[in-house]
């Protein structure tokens, strides 16, 4: 997490660009901002980490893309709003290139998708601003151990199901959601 804070401060000072990084944590438990403590539900499972992003708690993990976005909003977004939208767009735009549909619910964080008669979710978003520059990301369970999602109650949802583009079906590799990611995002944040 130095290297986002030494971004987020360089971008405030002008001294280098926004960044993304993709990559793949070990597991672990990340509790953001509003995760409370009955939501963490096996504490000695994994390594929790408290950040500084908004949401709650959260899985990272194996076969799980983590997407960090460091990103100046004052020259185009302008609000966190906007940039979440733009986020979601470019999210449910990558699965549709796995033939995937991917809808926002009201009032819940993330992309859902139905499976078996039911909503999981498939991509969780959490972020943090600092005078108008956004951190923190995304992520998206490409084929991730789903039962580690067993210590925590998920975004603070009890009762809502995760799932991943392996549990819909599919033999997704992660350079191909790399790709996807490279590939849908000019349209997303560069049109």
């Amino acid at each position: 997490m130095a290297a986002l804070s030494e971004r987020v401060d360089a971008l405030l000072a002008g001294t280098a660009p926004g960044l993304v990084w993709l990559l793949e944590h070990p597991p672990i438990y990340t509790a953001g901002a509003s995760a409370t403590s009955d939501e963490l539900l096996d504490s000695k499972r994994f390594p929790v980490f408290h950040t500084g992003r908004g949401g709650r708690y959260t899985y990272h993990g194996p076969g799980q893309r983590v997407v960090y976005v460091c990103r100046d909003l004052r020259p185009v977004e302008r609000d966190m709003r906007t940039f979440i939208a733009r986020l979601e767009s470019l999210i449910a735009r990558v699965l549709l290139d796995f033939g995937v549909t991917a809808v926002k619910r009201e009032g819940r964080n993330g992309l859902w998708v139905i499976q078996g008669g039911r909503e999981a979710c498939i991509a969780a978003i959490g972020l943090r601003v600092k005078r108008l520059i956004a951190f923190h990301g995304f992520s998206l369970n490409v084929d991730p151990d789903l039962s580690h999602y067993a210590g925590i109650v998920p975004c603070g949802l009890r009762g809502s199901g995760v799932t991943s583009l392996r549990e819909l079906g599919l033999q997704t590799k992660m350079a191909d959601v790399d790709e996807a990611i490279r590939r849908n995002w000019p349209p997303v944040f560069e049109a």
